[in-house]
């Protein structure tokens, strides 16, 4: 009886890791999918244009972290894509909010909006597409 036990317990502690590594694996490729995805891209490449937005941060060096997958302002479908990226500096930190649409003849990704919101409350326009520019 104590061979069944030590076996089932070995099975346990197997699958354990086994869909703890399986897991960890698939947030790390969600995280390197949002990286590589162009309507991130595009934000990113916003805020490093900004002078004003990166001095606040205190970038160079500009960190970017992990998107919070559970959060409600990140949502993606074919059409449209809204994030809220982490980002810090060496003075302080805060989230770059992105909203983008999809154009259906191109298939490329438009940037819609892109702001900064610092961890003090200040929010640094980045980048807003008007009506008129439409």
């Amino acid at each position: 009886m104590s061979r069944s036990t030590s076996l089932l317990q070995q099975m346990t502690v197997f699958v354990t890791v086994g869909t703890g590594g399986g897991c960890a694996m698939m947030y790390y490729l969600m995280q390197k999918n949002f990286a590589k995805s162009e309507h991130y891209r595009l934000a990113i490449e916003q805020l490093n244009n900004n002078s004003s937005a990166m001095a606040s941060l205190g970038a160079p060096p500009l960190k970017i972290h992990n998107i919070h997958l559970s959060d409600r302002h990140n949502r993606i479908d074919h059409s449209s894509a809204q994030l809220k990226i982490p980002v810090t500096g060496s003075r302080t930190g805060g989230y770059l909010y992105t909203t983008s649409t999809r154009d259906a003849i191109m298939n490329r990704w438009k940037l819609q909006q892109v702001f900064l919101k610092l961890r003090e409350g200040e929010i640094i326009e980045i980048f807003n597409k008007t009506e008129s520019e439409e």
